[in-house]
């Protein structure tokens, strides 16, 4: 089959390009477009150089049968009719869409067969930290039902894209130096330091990423859970953490936790505290897996459960995610 990937330059585009190839993804040809700055980059992919394009409205998507769009919402709206309208499945890794009720929003190891219904021909990424949380609550969501949860968010510098990586180590050069501190795309200086503020503030002083995770938890789960968040920005370079308490129909044991959370798809468990084992960002970029440590029951909740995750939001809570979509459409038939 023929595949797009839309902003390819950018750090979700360059991870499409290895988990595809890591995964053997069935590519017969490859289109790669960007912005007019990217357009004329070479990028290779199974050994062979392929040019980026300039993103244009026409028919370039002609041919395409998925469409991985990684440039932002505003590219996304704007394209959405362009990629899909010879009939490719744009997956977009924006915001656009996600809360829209004929768009589907799809973690695989959750709601795989929601992607199989999608009247715009346009399926949603959900919000990183949205990723992987569910696949953890997936895991108890089936031994109770879950009526709340609270979560607390340590989101890396990468999270705000390539340039939030480079600022944290420029960041981190010019202290050094005893330079004045450059402050462009986060809201504060984040080297050495926690800016509990992403994205931009609503009406009842939640941000919108902590109500992005609110709203799409209950769309990919088909629930009526409540959740309460707090996103916080740390100085690390790849990898989201999220401490997360959880409040469930009935007594949970951790137990019994544990060992759904090591049934589960998706999920790999380090929890060993007594040796000093537990998820930790540093180890999890650039693997796959959804990490879960530091299970326990909560003491102030009987009905309450406690755990630590850990998961490279580019890979999982975006590139990997989005493949993982179109491998489930390959399987179903829904694509070639």
């Amino acid at each position: 089959m023929t595949v797009a990937i839309v902003g390819t330059s950018g750090a979700v585009g360059q991870e499409l390009l290895r988990v595809l190839e890591e995964r053997n993804f069935p590519v017969d040809g490859l289109v790669l477009f960007g912005s007019s700055r990217s357009a004329g980059r070479t990028y290779d992919f199974r050994g062979r150089p392929h040019v980026v394009k300039e993103l244009r409205h026409g028919d370039d998507f002609a041919g395409v049968d998925v469409a991985f769009v990684s440039a932002g919402g505003a590219a996304s709206v704007e394209y959405a009719e362009t990629v899909t309208r010879h009939g490719a499945v744009m997956i977009d890794n924006s915001s656009a869409f996600r809360m829209d009720a004929d768009v589907p929003l799809v973690v695989p190891e959750v709601n795989p067969e929601d992607a199989l219904t999608r009247p715009r021909g346009i399926i949603a990424n959900p919000n990183c930290s949205t990723i992987q949380m569910v696949v953890a609550l997936h895991a108890i969501e089936k031994l109770s039902h879950i009526r709340r949860v609270y979560v607390s968010t340590y989101q890396a510098s990468s999270g705000a894209g390539a340039t939030g990586m480079a600022e944290l180590e420029m960041q981190h050069g010019q202290i050094h130096r005893g330079e004045a501190v450059a402050v462009e795309k986060f809201v504060h200086q984040l080297a050495y330091n926690l800016i509990p503020h992403i994205d931009v503030f609503t009406g009842n002083d939640y941000t919108k990423e902590e109500m992005k995770m609110y709203h799409e938890t209950r769309k990919i789960m088909h629930s009526d859970v409540e959740v309460s968040a707090t996103c916080v920005r740390v100085p690390v370079m790849r990898s989201h953490s999220e401490a997360t308490w959880v409040e469930t129909e009935r007594p949970v044991s951790a137990g019994e936790a544990r060992r759904a959370f090591e049934e589960a798809e998706g999920i790999v468990v380090i929890d060993n505290p007594s040796a000093r084992e537990y998820p930790m960002p540093l180890f999890a970029a650039g693997k796959d897996a959804v990490y879960v440590g530091r299970i326990r029951c909560d003491v102030a909740n009987p009905n309450g459960l406690a755990f630590w995750t850990v998961s490279d939001q580019i890979r999982k809570g975006a590139a990997l995610n989005a493949v993982q979509i179109a491998e489930y459409l390959v399987k179903s038939g829904s694509l070639k």
